[in-house]
């Protein structure tokens, strides 16, 4: 992901070539029109939500499929990864906080632990069964022959 982009200025749908798939969630928060279309769909407070969620997150990944968008559909896949992994977060953490202690100020928004201590399991079985709905949902995208597809074209194109 080129982070060196003025993403409030680019609009990834009038110009795909300029996106990158990243690894994992990257800048499933800064691209747009994709992040304004997606993160309202993106819930997990509860299964009924979680399922919601995943269900509306898979219609706009058909949809940008259909348009034969593959960032669009990248971004969806993304939001389905990111509802996992967020559950799962919840699911081990009911706080959502993993680590003990603050983040070092020159660290802020940097992932990883910067040698803070893993705060003990206070588990949350109902976020768990909602990691559950997105992961089932987000692994029918990765086995998507177009997105798969264009993923690897997409790679080879654009880096």
């Amino acid at each position: 992901m080129n982070y060196n982009q003025d993403f409030k200025k680019i609009d990834f749908k009038l110009h795909p070539e300029l996106y990158r798939v990243g690894k994992g969630e990257q800048g499933v928060l800064l691209v747009e029109p994709y992040k304004s279309e997606l993160l309202p769909l993106w819930r997990f407070k509860n299964e009924e939500l979680a399922r919601a969620s995943s269900k509306a997150l898979f219609e706009a990944f058909n949809k940008y499929n259909k348009d034969m968008d593959f960032a669009g559909m990248d971004m969806a896949r993304k939001y389905l990864q990111m509802g996992y992994t967020r559950a799962r977060r919840y699911a081990n953490h009911r706080s959502g906080k993993k680590y003990l202690g603050e983040i070092p100020k020159n660290l802020k928004g940097v992932s990883g632990a910067h040698g803070r201590s893993q705060l003990p399991l206070d588990l949350d079985l109902e976020k768990a069964a909602c990691a559950e709905i997105f992961k089932k949902v987000w692994d029918k995208v990765e086995l998507n022959h177009v997105y798969k597809d264009l993923k690897k074209e997409w790679k080879l194109w654009y880096g």
